[in-house]
C-alpha cells in the first residue's frame, strides 16, 4: 500500500483545525516558563535557603522527563482533589519543565551584563525592583533572543507529548485520523510538514527580533 498523495491532502483540514490549540499551548507555556524561569533565577540570585532550595528544585525540574510532569498534573493531583483541564495541565507541565532551562538561559543573559551596570545602578540608588526592569531586563533580552528562540521551537516540538493527554493539538488530530482509517504515513507526514513550516516561521521572527534587539543595543 503506496503513499496516497490524495488522502494525504484530504488530511490537511483536519489537522489544521488542531494548529490554534497546538500555538495557543506554545505560546502560554513559553510565557509560564520564562515568567517562572525569570523569577527562579532571581531567587537564586538572591542566595540564602531560599537560594539553595531554588537551586536544587531547578536541578530536580532539568533532571526529570516531561512526561513525568504531565502524568503527575494530571494523573496524581486528583487524589489530592485538584482537577485541572487537559489543556491546562499541558500549559502547566510544560511551563514547569521548561522553567529549568530558561533559568539558565537567564543565568547566561545576566552574566553577560558588565558588572558596572548594576554597580551604577546602586550608586544611583535604584531599587532592587528598577534595576532588574529597567537596567538588567532590556539587556539581558538582548543577550538570550537566539537561546529563548531556540526553547520557543523545542516547546512547540513538545506539544505532540500533549496528545496523551487527549488534547486536540496537530498530532493527536493525525493519530485520530491514521485509528479510523488504518493509514499512518499520510496522517503523520502532514503533521510533520506543518510542525516544521511553524518551527521555520518562529526561527525567522526569532531571528528578525535578535536583530532589531541588536540594532536597539547600538543607537
Amino acid at each position: 500500500m503506496g503513499f496516497d498523495f490524495d488522502f494525504a491532502l484530504s488530511t490537511i483540514p483536519t489537522i489544521i483545525g488542531a494548529i490554534g490549540t497546538t500555538l495557543l499551548a506554545t505560546v502560554l507555556s513559553c510565557l509560564g516558563a520564562s515568567v517562572l524561569g525569570f523569577t527562579f533565577e532571581m531567587i537564586r540570585r538572591g542566595g540564602g535557603a531560599t537560594g539553595l532550595a531554588v537551586r536544587f528544585l531547578i536541578d530536580f525540574i532539568r533532571s526529570t522527563p516531561v512526561l513525568a510532569w504531565l502524568y503527575f498534573l494530571y494523573f496524581v493531583l486528583p487524589f489530592y482533589g485538584i482537577r485541572l483541564g487537559a489543556v491546562t495541565v499541558g500549559i502547566l507541565g510544560l511551563s514547569l519543565y521548561y522553567s529549568g532551562y530558561l533559568a539558565e538561559v537567564f543565568k547566561a543573559g545576566i552574566d553577560a551584563i558588565p558588572k558596572g551596570q548594576q554597580e551604577a545602578a546602586r550608586a544611583l540608588s535604584l531599587t532592587r525592583r528598577d534595576t532588574v526592569v529597567f537596567v538588567i531586563a532590556p539587556q539581558m533580552l538582548r543577550n538570550i533572543a537566539a537561546p529563548l528562540g531556540n526553547y520557543l521551537v523545542s516547546i512547540l516540538k513538545a506539544t505532540p507529548y500533549l496528545a496523551i493527554l487527549a488534547v486536540p493539538e496537530m498530532l493527536g488530530r493525525a493519530f485520530d485520523i491514521a485509528s479510523e482509517t488504518y493509514r499512518y504515513a499520510e496522517p503523520l507526514t502532514v503533521a510533520g510538514i506543518l510542525f516544521l513550516a511553524l518551527a521555520l516561521l518562529i526561527s525567522y521572527g526569532v531571528k528578525r527580533i535578535e536583530q532589531r534587539l541588536l540594532a536597539a543595543g547600538r543607537r
